[in-house]
């Protein structure tokens, strides 16, 4: 069976420099929005599977 992706033989993605102050704050911003996003989810199945009982 063939491998549908194509694995990359690289040892970083991205520049040799250090990440900027403004890049670690716009990754900071989006896992904070991400972690959100999935605790209101859970939130909303765990309100919903409550209701059911």
């Amino acid at each position: 069976m063939k491998s549908k992706a194509k694995e990359l033989d690289v040892d970083f993605i991205g520049g040799q420099d250090p990440m900027s102050q403004e890049e670690e704050k716009a990754i900071s911003e989006f896992i904070k929005g991400q972690k959100l996003s999935v605790q209101k989810r859970t939130a909303r199945v765990n309100k919903t599977q409550e209701s059911q009982k």
